[in-house]
């Protein structure tokens, strides 16, 4: 029991260190007095993207720009803008780049449509492959090697090809 308790107990301080991971980034200074105020903060720098790092969100980066644009979204709300205001404020200023989840668009179709097509030519790419793998795998026997092979094939199925045994 007592065994128990104490796999529980490292289980949960892993949780609390692995749940705290991405508010590492985020610096005490930043933090917002009001909770309501900070807790949007978080959920709007957790859709934005680092312009330093570009795989992760600003909420995460460690970037001085990654910090200039996290103090810019808590200045923002605490003005009174919305979340939409703040993030269509980013997205004027730095482009649809900014967003973790760029916006479908004739802008962004790019963006969106490259895996399928990606994808699409990579079937096409397999597709032809095995064709030509199979095309060249059998080889096509002339008309005498047909005949040779059709007799010796014949032959094993007679009554008299059963009885012989195979020759080492």
């Amino acid at each position: 029991m007592m065994l128990m308790m104490t796999i529980f107990r490292a289980l949960a301080l892993a949780g609390l260190v692995l749940l705290s991971w991405p508010a590492m980034a985020v610096q005490p200074d930043e933090i917002l007095p009001d909770a309501r105020l900070e807790a949007r903060a978080r959920a709007l720098s957790a859709q934005l993207r680092c312009m330093v790092c570009q795989n992760e969100s600003i909420d995460d980066s460690e970037a001085s720009l990654a910090k200039d644009l996290r103090i810019l979204v808590r200045e923002r709300l605490q003005a009174g803008d919305s979340d939409e205001q703040v993030r269509s404020y980013l997205v004027q200023r730095y482009g649809d780049f900014i967003l973790l989840k760029p916006p479908f668009k004739l802008e962004t179709l790019a963006l969106w449509g490259a895996p399928f097509l990606v994808l699409l030519c990579g079937g096409i790419a397999i597709v032809f492959a095995s064709r030509r793998r199979i095309r060249d795998a059998a080889p096509r026997l002339s008309e005498s090697e047909r005949a040779r092979l059709e007799a010796l094939l014949g032959a094993d199925k007679s009554p008299e090809g059963a009885d012989k045994s195979p020759e080492p």
